[in-house]
């Protein structure tokens, strides 16, 4: 195993097409740009990309999203464990590229990892199948949700891309505020359009009324699925649907881009009983979304984890101590 390039690890994902969006190197100039230092490790078929950032004052914390890459990437970790303690980090966080196969028995943390109270990236998601024509598609969605897509297009909804940031930035500021949630900085969103869009691996949707701005989402493709990683709408006209509307275009997009998933990334992390018994009662968290993306007909899927492999066992237990209640890192 050595430390690698980020050119030599673009050459690595060449085989490996099926890797998540999160270990592309372009996602790693994302976060270098926002205060994460981006490494690569790679040992025969294995590899990681690895996001460090300071934790505290001469600490840092380590972070593999959705990886490791490769079917054996355990025997990356001796490597691993030497290239985090080198960097004094306190742990290595990861969250897997992987399904469960049963919520009646999770797959068990690896050896040397405990299961982590915090998630970065939501455990719980829904992936819609984007393979057939669009008929198909629209024929495994809730006859509500079908029946809300025609009505915004009735009601005179209008989508089409944009490259206005400034306008998709304050509708996601709205919903922050209106949902409880975060929200990132214009800048991390102008970087991210500017990065990947270039690609032809992100899009910017906007859905409006007469011209004035209702919704907007930002969509990613990479490889054969796709993801909807940020939006936001206005408090104003939403009988007129256009989130409905705004996602399938997007699912389209997506579709033109060679893409067979769109992951509608995130719903409460309950299984499909509970979610079912629980969306009309709650909407707090993930729960006030889990309504409108349950009708676009995905399937319910759990990542594995999130696992923490711990270096220093009393300064992890300081920075459980200090996050508690604060949410995702």
């Amino acid at each position: 195993m050595s430390e690698i390039t980020a050119a030599q690890w673009d050459q690595f994902l060449s085989r490996h097409p099926e890797v998540h969006i999160l270990q592309s190197t372009t996602w790693g100039e994302l976060k270098h740009a926002f205060h994460w230092q981006v490494r690569w490790v790679q040992k025969g078929d294995n590899g990681a990309q690895i996001l460090i950032r300071q934790l505290l004052p001469g600490f840092r914390l380590a972070y593999i999203p959705k990886g490791p890459v490769g079917d054996d990437w355990l025997s990356l970790l001796p490597d691993i464990d030497n290239f985090c303690r080198k960097l004094n980090c306190v742990f290595l966080k990861i969250e897997a590229d992987a399904w469960e196969v049963s919520e009646i028995s999770p797959p068990q943390p690896p050896q040397g990892f405990t299961p982590s109270i915090q998630s970065i990236q939501p455990p719980r998601t829904l992936i819609v199948d984007l393979q057939g024509d669009e008929q198909v598609i629209l024929g495994r969605m809730k006859q509500k949700t079908r029946y809300n897509i025609n009505l915004a297009l009735k009601r005179g909804v209008v989508v089409h891309p944009t490259t206005d940031l400034g306008i998709f930035h304050s509708l996601v500021e709205l919903t922050a505020q209106r949902d409880k949630f975060g929200a990132h900085q214009l800048d991390y969103y102008q970087h991210a359009y500017q990065l990947f869009h270039p690609l032809g691996q992100c899009e910017l949707f906007l859905a409006e009324y007469e011209h004035e701005p209702l919704a907007a989402v930002m969509a990613f493709a990479y490889g054969k699925r796709a993801w909807y990683f940020y939006g936001g709408s206005a408090n104003v006209h939403r009988e007129r649907m256009p989130n409905y509307l705004l996602q399938w275009e997007a699912m389209r997009w997506a579709r033109s881009q060679g893409c067979t998933e769109y992951d509608l990334w995130g719903v409460p992390d309950a299984d499909l009983e509970t979610l079912e018994a629980g969306f009309t009662q709650r909407s707090d968290g993930l729960w006030g979304v889990y309504r409108f993306k349950r009708g676009f007909g995905g399937e319910i899927r759990r990542a594995p984890g999130p696992w923490d492999r711990v270096y220093r066992p009393m300064l992890y237990r300081l920075y459980l101590l200090m996050q508690r209640g604060r949410g995702e890192i």
